[in-house]
C-alpha cells in the first residue's frame, strides 16, 4: 500500500506550504503557496542571496523615492521566488500583496497588477500566477475585479463562512480556509487542549464551505491551509487542494495506514442555500463572529509585521551594496 502522501495524492492536488526552494524541490508538489512570513524565513538562507541582490538593483534601477525602491524590491524578491517556483512545479504558486493594503481596493489592485507585471517582464507564464488577497470586504472586491482582468485570485485569511459566500459570489478563482488557526482559537477561548479530528472546528469550517459550493455549482476552489496536524488533512481527504508544510508532508510520507476520502462533489449536501450577500451584511455577520473578526485581524497584523521585517532585510542589503 502506498504511504498516506500518495494515497491523498490520487484525491486531492497537494500543495506545499513553504517559500523554501530546497523544499519544494524536494517534495514535488503540484502547486505552491508563499506569503511575507514564508518569504522572511527563505530569504535568510543562501539560496536566497542572489535573488535578494538581483531585485534590490531592479528596484534602484527604476529611481523613485526611497520607500518607493524598497516596497519594488520586496515585490521583485516574491515574483523572482516565485518564478523559480514555478520551473519546479507544474501547476501555479501564489504571491501574496501586501498585508498592509487589505483595507484598500484601489491599492490592492495597482499592486496585484504590478505584480503580474513584474513576472511577465521575467518571462514568466502569468496564468499560473495566483494573486494571494485577504478576504476582507475591500480584498473581496478588488478580487472580483481582477478575475473580470483575468487575473486570477487566491482569497486568504479565511475563517468564516460569510467571507466564502462573498467570495464565490466575486468570482474568485481559490479561497485559503485557515484550519489551524481556527482551531488555535477555539481551544483557546474553551480551555480545551484537544478537539478529535472530526470534532475539529476549522475542519468542521471548511466542509461547511465545500459542501455549499459543491451542491450550489460555484466553481471556486476550496484550498485548506494553516494545518496544526495531520490528523486535520486526513479529515479533508478529497478537498480540492490542501496547502501542507514540509514538516506535515513527511508525516504523511511516512505514515503507511490507510487513508479514506472525506469529501467528493457527488457526496456533497449543504443546507445552506445561496444569497446577495451585500456589504452591510458582511460586515454585521464579520463582526458577530468573534473567532473570524480576532483571526483575521491577528493574520493581517502578522503578515504586515512580516512584510516589514522583510522590507528591513532587503533595505539592509541596499545600504551594504
Amino acid at each position: 500500500m502506498n504511504n498516506k502522501l500518495e494515497q491523498l495524492k490520487t484525491m486531492t492536488t497537494v500543495v506545499a506550504d513553504t517559500g523554501d526552494i530546497d523544499a519544494i524541490r524536494q517534495w514535488r508538489p503540484e502547486d505552491a503557496t508563499t506569503n511575507p512570513s514564508l518569504l522572511l524565513k527563505a530569504a535568510a538562507s543562501d539560496a536566497y542571496r542572489p535573488m535578494l541582490e538581483k531585485a534590490v538593483g531592479f528596484a534602484v534601477k527604476q529611481g523613485g523615492s526611497d520607500a518607493e525602491q524598497l516596497t519594488l524590491a520586496t515585490d521583485m524578491l516574491a515574483v523572482l521566488a516565485g518564478k523559480e517556483i514555478l520551473e519546479l512545479i507544474p501547476g501555479v504558486v501564489s504571491t501574496e500583496v501586501d498585508a498592509r493594503l487589505s483595507f484598500d481596493t484601489s491599492a490592492t489592485l495597482e499592486r496585484a497588477r504590478r505584480l503580474v507585471d513584474l513576472y511577465d517582464r521575467q518571462g514568466a507564464d502569468t496564468s499560473r500566477v495566483l494573486i494571494k488577497i485577504a478576504s476582507t470586504w475591500e480584498g473581496i472586491q478588488a478580487a472580483e475585479q481582477l478575475e473580470k482582468e483575468g487575473i486570477r485570485c487566491n482569497l486568504t485569511l479565511l475563517f468564516s463562512f460569510v467571507q466564502a459566500v462573498a467570495c464565490a459570489q466575486a468570482g474568485a478563482h481559490l479561497i485559503s480556509p485557515f484550519v489551524g488557526r481556527i482551531l488555535d482559537w477555539h481551544l483557546a477561548s474553551s480551555g480545551r487542549d484537544f478537539y478529535p479530528p472530526a470534532e475539529d472546528p476549522g475542519v468542521l469550517s471548511v466542509k461547511r464551505i465545500y459542501n455549499y459550493y459543491k451542491s450550489n455549482g460555484f466553481n471556486t476552489v476550496v484550498m485548506g491551509a494553516s494545518f496544526r496536524n495531520t490528523g486535520e488533512i486526513e479529515m479533508l481527504a478529497g478537498c480540492d487542494r490542501l496547502t501542507i508544510s514540509p514538516a506535515l508532508l513527511q508525516e504523511l510520507q511516512d505514515d503507511q495506514g490507510s487513508l479514506a476520502r472525506k469529501l467528493s462533489p457527488q457526496a456533497a449536501s449543504s443546507s445552506d442555500r445561496p444569497g446577495q450577500i451585500h456589504e452591510k451584511q458582511f460586515r454585521w455577520e464579520s463582526n458577530e463572529d468573534a473567532m473570524a473578526t480576532e483571526k483575521l485581524a491577528d493574520g493581517i497584523r502578522r503578515f504586515a509585521a512580516d512584510q516589514i521585517q522583510l522590507e528591513e532585510r532587503v533595505r539592509r542589503l541596499s545600504q551594504a551594496a
